[in-house]
């Protein structure tokens, strides 16, 4: 759940927030900071379904933006959940497994993040936000490339 509280009508208010941030494309680690239960509508290619919103914090040089990405619990999309789990080390390629979504807030992958563009009804501008186009496997092996060093080899 997200941390924070409600504003009364005639609270005092200060704080600016931080400034919103779009990264580069490209591949990032990530972390699981918060999800929410909600409902899919229904629309032309997805019927009415169970929906989890993931919000996603990713940190690149430019600063940190939070992406909420939406998953959506219909078997048309069970490739993309699959993908996500896996991503988060819930799940290996090809294993069954029931989803876990008590372990998500603070589970982490890597993912390629994209850029989405639109244009604003109100103002005509073109405005930009980070999306997650892809999931990657958890790295077999070790992480890094980095030669260790061995006790007792010279």
């Amino acid at each position: 759940m997200s941390e924070g509280r409600e504003l009364g009508w005639d609270d005092q208010i200060e704080h600016d927030g931080a400034d919103f941030v779009t990264l580069p494309e490209g591949d990032y680690d990530f972390e699981v900071i918060d999800f929410e239960r909600a409902r899919h509508g229904g629309s032309e290619k997805l019927p009415a379904c169970n929906k989890a919103i993931v919000h996603i914090k990713v940190q690149g040089v430019q600063g940190i933006t939070v992406i909420k990405h939406q998953l959506f619990l219909h078997s048309i999309t069970e490739g993309l959940l699959c993908a996500f789990f896996t991503a988060i080390g819930q799940r290996k390629k090809g294993e069954k497994v029931t989803m876990n979504w008590g372990a998500v807030i603070g589970s982490g992958g890597r993912a390629k993040v994209g850029i989405h563009k639109w244009t604003s009804e109100k103002s005509g501008e073109t405005l930009t936000r980070n999306e997650i186009k892809k999931f990657y496997e958890p790295a077999e092996g070790p992480q890094n490339s980095k030669v260790g060093f061995t006790a007792g080899s010279f």
